[in-house]
Protein backbone atom coordinates (compact mmCIF):
# COMPACT_ATOMS: atom_id res chain seq x y z
CA UNK A 1 0.00 0.00 0.00
CA UNK A 2 1.57 3.53 -1.09
CA UNK A 3 0.64 6.81 0.66
CA UNK A 4 1.16 9.94 -1.17
CA UNK A 5 2.90 13.70 0.49
CA UNK A 6 -0.84 14.43 0.00
CA UNK A 7 -1.80 11.52 2.90
CA UNK A 8 0.99 12.53 5.19
CA UNK A 9 -0.15 16.18 5.24
CA UNK A 10 -3.36 15.51 5.65
CA UNK A 11 -2.42 13.33 8.93
CA UNK A 12 -0.17 16.23 10.46
CA UNK A 13 -3.41 18.12 10.42
CA UNK A 14 -4.40 16.39 13.70
CA UNK A 15 -1.01 17.70 15.38
CA UNK A 16 -2.03 19.21 18.26
CA UNK A 17 -5.68 17.37 18.61
CA UNK A 18 -6.74 16.84 22.12
CA UNK A 19 -8.94 14.64 23.85
CA UNK A 20 -9.82 14.76 27.67
CA UNK A 21 -11.54 12.23 29.57
CA UNK A 22 -12.30 12.06 33.31
CA UNK A 23 -13.58 8.88 35.50
CA UNK A 24 -13.30 7.46 38.76
CA UNK A 25 -10.42 5.47 39.32
CA UNK A 26 -12.31 1.96 40.14
CA UNK A 27 -10.45 -0.44 42.75
CA UNK A 28 -11.82 -3.29 41.19
CA UNK A 29 -10.62 -2.49 37.89
CA UNK A 30 -6.87 -2.37 39.36
CA UNK A 31 -7.67 -5.42 41.35
CA UNK A 32 -8.57 -6.87 37.98
CA UNK A 33 -5.22 -5.98 36.11
CA UNK A 34 -2.89 -6.90 38.82
CA UNK A 35 -4.03 -10.60 38.62
CA UNK A 36 -3.97 -10.79 34.66
CA UNK A 37 -0.43 -9.39 35.83
CA UNK A 38 0.61 -12.27 38.14
CA UNK A 39 0.82 -9.43 40.38
CA UNK A 40 -0.61 -9.18 44.19
CA UNK A 41 -4.40 -8.75 44.42
CA UNK A 42 -3.61 -6.10 48.12
CA UNK A 43 -4.00 -2.70 45.58
CA UNK A 44 -4.45 -0.89 48.69
CA UNK A 45 -0.46 -1.98 50.00
CA UNK A 46 1.10 -1.50 46.54
CA UNK A 47 -0.13 -0.69 43.53
CA UNK A 48 0.31 -3.16 40.33
CA UNK A 49 3.33 -2.51 38.07
CA UNK A 50 2.22 0.39 35.68
CA UNK A 51 -1.62 0.04 37.47
CA UNK A 52 -2.55 3.67 34.98
CA UNK A 53 -2.74 1.32 32.30
CA UNK A 54 -5.91 -0.09 34.16
CA UNK A 55 -7.85 2.96 33.68
CA UNK A 56 -8.79 5.27 30.70
CA UNK A 57 -9.89 2.12 28.33
CA UNK A 58 -10.71 2.93 24.94
CA UNK A 59 -14.37 2.39 24.26
CA UNK A 60 -15.51 1.82 20.90
CA UNK A 61 -19.45 0.45 19.71
CA UNK A 62 -19.81 -2.70 17.97
CA UNK A 63 -20.24 -1.52 14.58
CA UNK A 64 -16.99 0.56 14.90
CA UNK A 65 -14.55 -2.23 15.39
CA UNK A 66 -12.04 -3.35 12.39
CA UNK A 67 -11.48 -6.19 11.02
CA UNK A 68 -8.44 -6.67 13.19
CA UNK A 69 -9.83 -5.78 15.97
CA UNK A 70 -8.93 -2.41 16.48
CA UNK A 71 -11.19 0.24 16.35
CA UNK A 72 -11.78 1.64 13.48
CA UNK A 73 -9.11 4.20 11.83
CA UNK A 74 -9.84 8.32 12.60
CA UNK A 75 -11.45 10.06 15.36
CA UNK A 76 -8.35 11.27 18.06
CA UNK A 77 -5.89 9.52 16.04
CA UNK A 78 -5.33 10.41 12.39
CA UNK A 79 -6.72 8.12 9.72
CA UNK A 80 -3.86 6.24 9.33
CA UNK A 81 -4.22 3.90 6.16
CA UNK A 82 -1.00 1.40 6.41
CA UNK A 83 -2.97 -2.07 7.28
CA UNK A 84 -0.60 -2.93 10.74
CA UNK A 85 -0.69 -0.72 13.96
CA UNK A 86 1.82 -1.30 17.63
CA UNK A 87 2.41 0.34 20.43
CA UNK A 88 5.80 0.88 19.60
CA UNK A 89 7.49 3.00 22.86
CA UNK A 90 6.18 4.68 25.38
CA UNK A 91 8.44 7.58 28.34
CA UNK A 92 6.87 7.54 31.86
CA UNK A 93 7.47 9.87 34.77
CA UNK A 94 5.83 9.12 37.74
CA UNK A 95 4.84 11.85 40.83
CA UNK A 96 2.58 11.50 43.53
CA UNK A 97 0.37 7.96 43.61
CA UNK A 98 -3.27 7.63 42.04
CA UNK A 99 -5.72 7.72 44.51
CA UNK A 100 -8.16 5.06 44.10
CA UNK A 101 -11.97 5.57 44.48
CA UNK A 102 -10.90 9.13 43.58
CA UNK A 103 -11.90 11.12 40.53
CA UNK A 104 -9.04 11.70 37.82
CA UNK A 105 -8.55 13.66 34.47
CA UNK A 106 -6.48 12.59 32.16
CA UNK A 107 -5.75 14.87 28.81
CA UNK A 108 -4.57 13.55 25.81
CA UNK A 109 -2.42 14.95 22.98
CA UNK A 110 -1.21 14.14 19.66
CA UNK A 111 2.76 15.67 19.90
CA UNK A 112 3.62 14.84 16.23
CA UNK A 113 2.95 12.57 12.89
CA UNK A 114 6.38 11.44 11.02
CA UNK A 115 6.73 9.86 7.83
CA UNK A 116 9.96 7.53 7.33
CA UNK A 117 10.88 5.00 4.53
CA UNK A 118 12.75 2.09 5.06
CA UNK A 119 13.68 -1.67 4.44
CA UNK A 120 10.49 -2.54 5.56
CA UNK A 121 8.32 -0.32 3.58
CA UNK A 122 6.70 2.90 4.93
CA UNK A 123 6.17 3.47 8.46
CA UNK A 124 4.02 6.28 10.45
CA UNK A 125 4.66 7.10 13.56
CA UNK A 126 2.29 9.51 15.93
CA UNK A 127 3.61 10.38 19.06
CA UNK A 128 0.56 11.02 21.53
CA UNK A 129 1.18 12.73 25.24
CA UNK A 130 -1.17 11.51 28.00
CA UNK A 131 -1.23 13.17 31.23
CA UNK A 132 -3.61 12.33 34.61
CA UNK A 133 -4.60 14.73 36.69
CA UNK A 134 -6.01 13.94 40.24
CA UNK A 135 -6.51 16.48 43.15
CA UNK A 136 -4.85 19.16 40.93
CA UNK A 137 -1.70 17.00 40.88
CA UNK A 138 -0.34 15.36 37.87
CA UNK A 139 0.27 11.94 39.04
CA UNK A 140 1.27 10.21 35.03
CA UNK A 141 2.62 11.81 32.54
CA UNK A 142 3.05 9.21 29.61
CA UNK A 143 4.52 9.70 25.75
CA UNK A 144 3.40 7.00 23.46
CA UNK A 145 4.84 6.23 19.64
CA UNK A 146 1.83 4.06 17.94
CA UNK A 147 3.93 2.97 14.19
CA UNK A 148 1.71 1.88 11.44
CA UNK A 149 3.51 0.05 8.73
CA UNK A 150 3.31 -1.90 5.51
CA UNK A 151 1.53 -5.88 6.01
CA UNK A 152 4.71 -7.12 5.16
CA UNK A 153 6.46 -10.60 4.46
CA UNK A 154 5.10 -13.17 7.35
CA UNK A 155 7.16 -13.85 9.89
CA UNK A 156 9.51 -17.01 10.36
CA UNK A 157 9.08 -19.44 12.93
CA UNK A 158 11.20 -18.42 16.04
CA UNK A 159 13.71 -21.71 17.05
CA UNK A 160 14.88 -21.66 20.52
CA UNK A 161 18.62 -21.22 21.25
CA UNK A 162 20.48 -21.98 23.99
CA UNK A 163 21.04 -18.12 26.17
CA UNK A 164 23.05 -18.42 29.17
CA UNK A 165 21.33 -16.90 32.27
CA UNK A 166 22.45 -14.76 34.99
CA UNK A 167 21.74 -15.07 38.59
CA UNK A 168 18.88 -12.25 38.90
CA UNK A 169 16.95 -13.47 35.38
CA UNK A 170 13.92 -14.37 34.92
CA UNK A 171 11.94 -16.69 33.22
CA UNK A 172 8.32 -15.19 32.02
CA UNK A 173 6.05 -18.10 29.83
CA UNK A 174 2.99 -16.44 29.41
CA UNK A 175 0.23 -18.98 28.63
CA UNK A 176 -3.04 -18.30 26.06
CA UNK A 177 -5.31 -17.71 28.85
CA UNK A 178 -2.55 -14.94 30.26
CA UNK A 179 -2.98 -13.34 26.53
CA UNK A 180 -6.80 -13.32 26.92
CA UNK A 181 -6.82 -11.77 30.70
CA UNK A 182 -4.80 -9.05 29.52
CA UNK A 183 -6.49 -7.80 26.56
CA UNK A 184 -9.53 -8.54 28.74
CA UNK A 185 -8.45 -6.11 31.37
CA UNK A 186 -7.21 -3.40 29.10
CA UNK A 187 -10.08 -3.49 26.80
CA UNK A 188 -7.80 -4.63 23.85
CA UNK A 189 -9.73 -6.75 20.73
CA UNK A 190 -6.37 -6.80 18.49
CA UNK A 191 -6.80 -9.76 17.08
CA UNK A 192 -3.48 -11.19 17.42
CA UNK A 193 -3.42 -11.72 20.91
CA UNK A 194 -6.46 -14.50 21.24
CA UNK A 195 -7.42 -15.42 17.55
CA UNK A 196 -4.68 -17.71 16.27
CA UNK A 197 -6.08 -18.29 12.17
CA UNK A 198 -6.41 -14.67 11.93
CA UNK A 199 -2.62 -14.30 13.32
CA UNK A 200 -1.37 -16.67 11.14
CA UNK A 201 -3.09 -16.54 8.01
CA UNK A 202 -4.04 -12.47 7.94
CA UNK A 203 -1.05 -10.74 9.74
CA UNK A 204 1.80 -13.77 9.24
CA UNK A 205 2.97 -14.30 12.49
CA UNK A 206 3.94 -17.95 13.73
CA UNK A 207 1.63 -17.59 16.82
CA UNK A 208 -0.10 -15.33 19.23
CA UNK A 209 1.88 -12.25 19.58
CA UNK A 210 2.40 -11.28 23.43
CA UNK A 211 1.27 -7.63 23.71
CA UNK A 212 3.46 -4.94 24.28
CA UNK A 213 2.31 -3.49 27.43
CA UNK A 214 2.19 -6.87 29.15
CA UNK A 215 6.00 -6.88 28.27
CA UNK A 216 6.50 -4.18 29.80
CA UNK A 217 4.47 -4.46 33.04
CA UNK A 218 7.20 -7.83 33.55
CA UNK A 219 10.18 -5.45 32.75
CA UNK A 220 8.74 -2.82 35.61
CA UNK A 221 8.10 -5.41 38.24
CA UNK A 222 11.64 -6.59 37.37
CA UNK A 223 13.12 -3.59 37.72
CA UNK A 224 11.57 -2.30 41.16
CA UNK A 225 12.72 -5.61 42.89
CA UNK A 226 13.38 -4.82 46.25
CA UNK A 227 12.80 -1.90 47.88
CA UNK A 228 13.18 0.55 44.64
CA UNK A 229 10.38 2.66 43.39
CA UNK A 230 11.01 3.86 40.08
CA UNK A 231 10.18 7.65 39.33
CA UNK A 232 10.33 7.60 35.21
CA UNK A 233 10.19 4.28 33.03
CA UNK A 234 11.01 3.82 28.92
CA UNK A 235 10.64 0.93 27.01
CA UNK A 236 10.76 0.39 23.39
CA UNK A 237 9.46 -2.72 21.74
CA UNK A 238 11.90 -4.17 19.22
CA UNK A 239 10.66 -7.62 18.12
CA UNK A 240 7.67 -9.67 18.28
CA UNK A 241 7.46 -12.08 21.47
CA UNK A 242 5.34 -15.57 20.66
CA UNK A 243 2.89 -16.84 23.44
CA UNK A 244 4.28 -20.58 24.79
CA UNK A 245 7.55 -19.52 24.49
CA UNK A 246 10.44 -18.60 27.33
CA UNK A 247 10.80 -14.63 27.43
CA UNK A 248 13.97 -13.91 29.60
CA UNK A 249 13.64 -11.06 31.95
CA UNK A 250 17.26 -9.07 32.50
CA UNK A 251 18.84 -6.03 34.50
CA UNK A 252 21.79 -5.37 32.53
CA UNK A 253 22.63 -2.64 34.88
CA UNK A 254 20.86 -0.28 37.61
CA UNK A 255 17.66 -0.02 35.76
CA UNK A 256 18.70 -0.77 32.21
CA UNK A 257 16.84 -4.21 31.48
CA UNK A 258 15.85 -6.46 28.51
CA UNK A 259 13.14 -9.10 27.55
CA UNK A 260 14.84 -11.53 25.56
CA UNK A 261 13.65 -13.59 23.26
CA UNK A 262 13.68 -17.72 23.47
CA UNK A 263 16.20 -17.50 19.83
CA UNK A 264 18.45 -15.40 22.25
CA UNK A 265 16.90 -11.26 20.23
CA UNK A 266 16.16 -8.52 21.80
CA UNK A 267 12.27 -7.97 22.36
CA UNK A 268 12.26 -4.96 24.43
CA UNK A 269 15.18 -2.83 26.03
CA UNK A 270 13.47 -0.72 28.70
CA UNK A 271 15.43 2.20 31.24
CA UNK A 272 13.64 2.59 34.73
CA UNK A 273 15.11 6.08 36.89
CA UNK A 274 14.72 5.87 40.76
Amino acid sequence: MSITPADIDHWRTWIDSREERSEILDRSALIRFAAAIGEPLDVDHELPSLGHWAFFLPVAAADQIGVDGHPKRGGFLPPISLPRRMFAAADMEFGAPLILDWEATRTSRILDVVHKSGRSGDLVFVTVEHRIVQADEERVREVQTIVYRDAGAPMAAIEPAQVEQQADDRIWHPTTPDLFRFSAVTFNSHRIHYDLPYTQQEEGYPGLVIHGPFTATRLFAHAQRGDRTPRSFSFRAVAPLICGQDVLLREEADGQCRAIRCDGADAMIATAGY
